[in-house]
Order: structure tokens, then sequence, then C-alpha cells
């Protein structure tokens, strides 16, 4: 499939789309890449969703390993390639287990979480698939995170959501990843 919101050269962007890719380039990203080649389009709208991706990413409530295995249950959820390829390593590199990353990627529960991760997963999973979290789910979440950890994971899954609605209708193809592509 082509890629419908393919790169702008800088020099061929907007005024307004300059600022906005600076941002993000200047940034702890460091480039424009994944979901902001189509978002730089609407440079508003990107350079709001980059703050909030920006905020978390790297400094949510729950901390990157757990916001890592939130993204990478949105990623399957969307069967999102961009997130998964980006997102995979770095879950990872924080300490998620490959055998969990593996069993996200062919839609199977990972079978040996630690309890943190075990809740991340069960809500991210309720929210993504029913709409809703149930009660004792979210008191467990209320009570190991806190509400701004609770708003933060709800915030990870919306935002995720949204960047991967983006992709699948951009067709914003993977970088090249150690990680394996999502199996369809």
């Amino acid at each position: 499939m082509d890629d419908r919101l393919g790169p702008i050269p800088f020099a061929g962007m907007s005024a307004a789309q300059q600022v906005a890719a600076q941002a993000v380039i200047d940034g702890p990203r460091g480039a424009l890449y994944g979901p902001f080649v189509p978002l730089i389009r609407s440079p508003e709208l990107m350079s709001a969703a980059q703050r909030m991706g920006e905020y978390l990413r790297y400094r949510s409530a729950i901390g990157t390993r757990l916001t890592e295995l939130a993204i990478l249950v949105t990623a399957r959820q969307w069967s999102q390639q961009v997130e998964w390829a980006i997102h995979a390593p770095i879950a990872r590199e924080y300490g998620i287990a490959e055998e969990a990353i593996a069993a996200i990627a062919a839609r199977q529960r990972p079978t040996r979480l630690l309890e943190d991760e075990a809740l991340v997963y069960e809500f991210c999973v309720q929210l993504q698939q029913l709409q809703r979290v149930d009660d004792a789910t979210y008191a467990a979440a209320l009570a190991a995170f806190g509400e701004q950890g609770v708003v933060d994971l709800m915030g990870i899954n919306g935002y995720y959501t949204f960047l991967a609605m983006v992709m699948n209708a951009a067709r914003t193809p993977a970088p090249a990843s150690s990680a394996a592509p999502l199996p369809e």
C-alpha cells in the first residue's frame, strides 16, 4: 500500500509547518517521523498532539516501563505497525519480557507479567476491547497508581489510539526495527 501522506521536504513546508516540525525535531524525539509525518498537514493539531505525547511517553505518572506496555497493547489492538516497530524494542529495553511482547503480538494474554504489568495489561485490554473498565480493575489501578496514574493510563490509551488511527488511515510505513512486524 502506498503512503497517502508521506514526508514533505522541510523547504516545501509552510511557515507554520516549519515551526511545528522544528519543535518536534528540537524535542526529545529528535526527528519528524511516524505519526508526525501525516500530522504536519495540520500543524496546530500536530503541535498539540506532540505536547501531549511528549508528556505521556516521557513523563507519565506510571513510568516508562508501564507506558511502553500500554502502547504495545494499543498498537496490537489497532494493528499499528509503526507504533509496534518503534515501541516493542523500547518496551524490551525497559524490562518488558520478550515472551510478553510475543504474546501481545499474537493476540494472546501474557502469562508471566509482573503484578503491575498484569494490571496495566488488563486495564488496557478492557478499555480498548470493551470500551470500559470494570470496578475491580479500576479499583486495583487506583490503589496501585493513584488518580493521576489512572488518568495518565487512560490518556496513553487514547493518545496512541489517535496516532494509530492517523497512521492506519494515512498508510504510514513502519520504520526498520529489531521487532518483527505484527502478524495480521
